[in-house]
Order: C-alpha cells, then sequence, then structure tokens
C-alpha cells in the first residue's frame, strides 16, 4: 500500500517553487517502484480538459480519498477525514497555485462556526492561527453618486459585530493546510488537476463513476510542439473525488454537465458575481481595527446588483472591494473600472488618501443559493464549498459554509469507506446530498434563498423585499423566487446601452490594469498553450465583435482579452489577441461571453495569481 507520509516526504524534498512541475510526482512513483501502465480515459466535454491527447500511459497514484482544491471546503474535508479515519485513510489534495493561498481570495469577514467544530481549540494555537481581528462595529451605507453617504440599518443576517473576524483567506487556507500536513495529508500544490477519470470497470448499464482525476501534461510550447522538458500528467486514483475547486471549477462544471446533477436536483441555473479587491496599507489615524462597512448604490445604475465593501484589518491595512452581479445588461460595462470609480466617492477615498495599495485580485462568486444547488453527490465523489453553490449571498459570506461543506463529505465518504472496507472500487456519496442540505449549511441557503432573485427587478425593490425579508419575514414564506436564465443571456447588445465614460486613472487612488496586475503577482510561463480556448474563432468576428462590441476586453478585469489592428496578411480591421499569462483565474470569461464562446481550462500547474494578503 502506497504511503502518503513518504509522498508527503519527498515532495517536501522537491520544495514548493513556481514551476513545480508533474515530474515531482513521477520521479515520487519512481522513487518507491510503483510505476503504473494505464491507457487515456473517456476526456468527456472536450473544453473543460487541458490534458493533452497521448499515446503514452501517465504513471498512476492510488488514493483513498484525493481531493482538487486547496481551499477552505478541501482542507476542511481532509482534516475531518484524517480526523475520523487516521492512518487507516490515505488523503491527497492537489492545489493549482504555487503554494497553498495563492488562489485564495475572498472578502472576508468570517464566521468561525464551522471552525469551531472542526479545530475546538483552534484558538489555543497560538500566534500563527491568522483569525484575530474581531469585527468591532458594523456601518451600512447608500452611497450617491453626488458624494453623499446616507447610513442604512444593518440587517441581522449582516450583524457581525464579537461575532465574526477581519482575516485573509490566503492566510487562513495556508494555515489549514498545515493542520492538513501535521494529520498525514498530502498536499501538492502547483498541480492542475485538468481531466476527471471514470471507471470503465463498472457494471454495464450501470452509472457513471469517477475514479479520481489527472493532473495536466506539462513541456508543451505555445505552438503545440514538445519542449524538452515534456512531462505526461500523473493519474490519481481514489476511491472518493471531492471537487473543491471554488467557483466554477473547470472539473467541477464537467461532471455537472456529464452526471446531469442540475437536472437531477431540478436546479435553477446559477448566477454570479464578479468581485474586485484590493488591500491597502492607511494612515494610523484613519485606521479603525475590525470597522467594518457594506454599502450600495454609487457607483453601479440602479439595474445592476451589486456593491462595496470596506473592511479594517489588523496592522494598518484595509481591504476594500467591489462585488458586481454579471447578470448585468450594458455590455460598455467594465467592473475594473467601477472599482476604480467606486474608490473616489469621498467616503472612501477620505480612508485612502496617503495610504499605499499592497495587493490587487479578483474572482467570481456563486450566488444563486438554495434554488441553484446541484445534486452535490454521486459515484465516487461530491463537490463542495462554491463547486457546489454553498456561499450565502444575504450574509455575504460562503467560506464557513464551504469548510462545513467539506466536513459533512467528510463525514459521508468516511462511513462509506468503512462500510465497503479494502478494496479500490469508488464509494457512493449519494447520501452526500441530502446530509449537506439538512445540516446548518442547508438551513443558511434556504432561509436567505429569495434574497439575491429579488434583486432581479432592480435595486430599490431589491432593498425593499430584502429588508422585509431580513428583519420580519426570515425566510419563512410559501415561496421561493427562481433565476430565470444564465448570466450571460442578460447581456444586451451594444447598440441598445450607452457607454460609459470612466475616469483616468490618477495613480495615487485609481490605477490602470497594468499597474494592478503587478500587484497581483500573477505570472504564467508565455511559452505554453493558451489556457483560454475559444470555440469558434468565427463567432469572435461574426456576433460578439459587431453585436456586443466586444465585451471580453471589459468584463475581464486582467486584461487577458484585447482587440488589436490586424497586422499585414490578417485582413483589415480588429483582431481579438488573448493575452493568457495576465489571467488572474477568476473565470468571469466562462461564465459572462454572450455567446458562450468562451472555456476556461487550467494552465500548467504553479500559473496564475500570487496572492499573499487576500
Amino acid at each position: 500500500v502506497w504511503s502518503a507520509k513518504m509522498a508527503s516526504s519527498a515532495m517536501a524534498i522537491l520544495g514548493t517553487a513556481v514551476g513545480r512541475s508533474a515530474g515531482g510526482l513521477s520521479r515520487i512513483l519512481a522513487d518507491h517502484g510503483r510505476h503504473g501502465s494505464v491507457g487515456l480515459l473517456t476526456r468527456g466535454t472536450a473544453p473543460y480538459s487541458s490534458s493533452s491527447v497521448s499515446a503514452e500511459p501517465r504513471e498512476e497514484m492510488p488514493y483513498d480519498v484525493c481531493i482538487v482544491g486547496a481551499g477552505p471546503a478541501g482542507l476542511a474535508a481532509a482534516i475531518r477525514i484524517k480526523q475520523l479515519r487516521g492512518d487507516d485513510t490515505t488523503v491527497c489534495v492537489l492545489e493549482k497555485g504555487a503554494e497553498v493561498g495563492a488562489h485564495s481570495i475572498s472578502g472576508n469577514v468570517f464566521d468561525p462556526r464551522a471552525l469551531d467544530e472542526l479545530l475546538p481549540d483552534w484558538k489555543e494555537h497560538g500566534e500563527g492561527v491568522p483569525v484575530r481581528q474581531r469585527v468591532t462595529s458594523d456601518r451600512s451605507f447608500f452611497l450617491r453618486s453626488s458624494g453623499g453617504a446616507w447610513p442604512l440599518p444593518t440587517p441581522p443576517t449582516m450583524k457581525n459585530e464579537g461575532k465574526a473576524f477581519v482575516i485573509s483567506l490566503s492566510q487562513l487556507t495556508r494555515w489549514l493546510s498545515e493542520i492538513a500536513e501535521e494529520s498525514g495529508v498530502d498536499v501538492f500544490p502547483g498541480f492542475s488537476a485538468s481531466e476527471v477519470l471514470y471507471n470503465e470497470e463498472k457494471d454495464e448499464g450501470g452509472l457513471d463513476e469517477v475514479m479520481g482525476v489527472a493532473t495536466a501534461d506539462m513541456g508543451y510550447a505555445k505552438d503545440g510542439t514538445r519542449k524538452d522538458t515534456f512531462e505526461r500528467g500523473i493519474e490519481l486514483k481514489a476511491r472518493c473525488t471531492l471537487f473543491a475547486e471554488g467557483c466554477r471549477g473547470s472539473l467541477s462544471e464537467l461532471v455537472t454537465a456529464k452526471l446531469g446533477l442540475r437536472d437531477k436536483a431540478n436546479a435553477c441555473p446559477q448566477t454570479y458575481g464578479l468581485g474586485i479587491k484590493e488591500v491597502w496599507r492607511v494612515d494610523d489615524a484613519k485606521h479603525n481595527p475590525g470597522e467594518v462597512w457594506h454599502t450600495v448604490g454609487h457607483p453601479l445604475d440602479t439595474q445592476t446588483y451589486g456593491g462595496g465593501f470596506l473592511y479594517h484589518m489588523e496592522d494598518n491595512m484595509v481591504a476594500l472591494g467591489l462585488v458586481v452581479g454579471l447578470d448585468y445588461k450594458n455590455p460598455h460595462l467594465s467592473p475594473y473600472r467601477e472599482f476604480q470609480r467606486y474608490k473616489l466617492h469621498p467616503k472612501v477615498r477620505a480612508v485612502l488618501e496617503g495610504g499605499q495599495c499592497l495587493q490587487y485580485g479578483a474572482r467570481t462568486l456563486v450566488e444563486g443559493g438554495w434554488q441553484s444547488l446541484p445534486f452535490a453527490g454521486f459515484g465516487g465523489g461530491a463537490l463542495v464549498g462554491c463547486a457546489a453553490g454553498t456561499l450565502n449571498a444575504a450574509r455575504i459570506k460562503g467560506v464557513h459554509t464551504a469548510m462545513k461543506s467539506g466536513m459533512v463529505a467528510a463525514e459521508v465518504a468516511a462511513a462509506a469507506l468503512a462500510e465497503e472496507g479494502d478494496g479500490a472500487d469508488p464509494v457512493d456519496m449519494s447520501a452526500y446530498d441530502a446530509a449537506l442540505r439538512s445540516s446548518w449549511v442547508g438551513e443558511e441557503l434556504y432561509e436567505a434563498r429569495n434574497f439575491r432573485p429579488s434583486f432581479s427587478r432592480g435595486l430599490l425593490p431589491g432593498m425593499a423585499y430584502a429588508g422585509l425579508d431580513a428583519f420580519v419575514l426570515r425566510g419563512r414564506t410559501p415561496w421561493t423566487f427562481k433565476h430565470g436564465k444564465e448570466d450571460r443571456y442578460h447581456l444586451g447588445k451594444a447598440a441598445s446601452h450607452e457607454r460609459i465614460e470612466y475616469p483616468a486613472p490618477d495613480g495615487e487612488i485609481t490605477f490602470d490594469l497594468p499597474t494592478s496586475l503587478y500587484r497581483s503577482g500573477t505570472n504564467h510561463d508565455h511559452d505554453q498553450p493558451a489556457h483560454l480556448k475559444l470555440i469558434s474563432e468565427e463567432r469572435v468576428y461574426e456576433r460578439t465583435l459587431p453585436e456586443y462590441d466586444g465585451p471580453e476586453q471589459r468584463y475581464c478585469p486582467a486584461g487577458v482579452y484585447e482587440y488589436v489592428e490586424a497586422e499585414e496578411g490578417e485582413g483589415s480591421g480588429r483582431r481579438l489577441q488573448i493575452n493568457a499569462q495576465n489571467c488572474l483565474h477568476c473565470k468571469a470569461c466562462d461564465i459572462k461571453d454572450p455567446t458562450g464562446n468562451i472555456c476556461w481550462t487550467v494552465p500548467e500547474g504553479g500559473g496564475g495569481p500570487g496572492y499573499t494578503l487576500m
């Protein structure tokens, strides 16, 4: 039986630097005589897989439980499985970031409920625990475009004073990773899971069962040829595979589509927001540790869902950001530039003036809630955290629910492994769906189910209903509002909407995109195939550009999509240039492209942002 601790030790020797290759796993296998030889499995929906089509077999590594994604859901699941099963169960976690926490980003006002359950003694772990700054006050404002700020009553769902903490999710996941490794979990940062493996030996007519994942091949040049550094990916065969990739995870979407999980739950389409965030260091006189602001109004119009936040962290740092609902209608809108306008409001600007911007990042978030949950358990695996859609939009929180969902999945997996005993067959995780819905995660999401869809008719009707629901109804109604269609279908044609004139960046409070990207630490090997795939290049020039004025150049908060003048021999007019090296892995393009023409797939492991404070 493969020793997980030996794998962890070998990985430690190999190091954690950016550019860690799949060859590291190959060498671990070689060192311990575990060379495997298996044929390629069916790739499923092609746009969501970045593994190459190759005749060469891949090395195989067996685990009882394989977790894709070292975010709060995946790490909580790994820790909980080890608490329940100990050394009887081997567990690994794959993380596409160069190190754990590099891709973790959230607001973040943290509800410690799940952490209290997972690690009851967490407060006794000393200064290394990155959960220190309690919320000291809650303030809500309606920001007026004219510069005023009207105080609003803070609904019960958003009262955090004395109960929650202002934290960095990047730091929290790094700490949880250390706890997981101490318990015997193998954590492999720098490895992109690019393909789902299915059980080819299931009974004829039986349901598809997940049997693990494969990591991406490494060492392809931009033109598709193999470099001298080429190495095949690794197959991680598991009896239970937990998909914890976060919002719009590429493999999570593949599994959901292939197994019909949304139809099985009769779920509404998922709806999303795009969160853009900065962390600043501000003057001591302006810093109020633990003070939390939430805002509506400026800079968004009344038909665009969204709002701002400003959280006073510890060490004179302030986290601020803007969330824009991706069901917005105007194709000329730029979420990035709306965020720059947000900072110019006198209420916000007064906090930032004289300070220094330290870090920038962006990520999509799931907002659909209860009615958009797919059936989350299936043969051989489950969806956990934001991959399933567990964020509570009414509370503007998702880390605690993500962690709890991972813990619930771990408990179902531990019971299934104990019941079925030794072997290699995938365990049935179907019971997880009911367990998740009956947990306090399900209770939270059900109570808040009408919050997000109540804004479908605009800001003021949404605020009126959300206030009534928060203060009086509290979800105790016989009705459930629905999400009607996918976000991309809400985008209007360019000719039907006015262009938006944005102010030029001043370099002090507002910044151009290259400056912000530098602060994100994002980086990819330039000499690799673009991980952002177009289904049809013709569709760009026949529909996206002429009908919608190329909205990808505006909704992307990283400048990945750029229209440039065609060069000689390329025809006339503008052509789309994809700057994949800029990608922040936010997934907005996979969601908002009006013709569904862009598919986000994983790049080589270790690429992407390098968050440390987010």
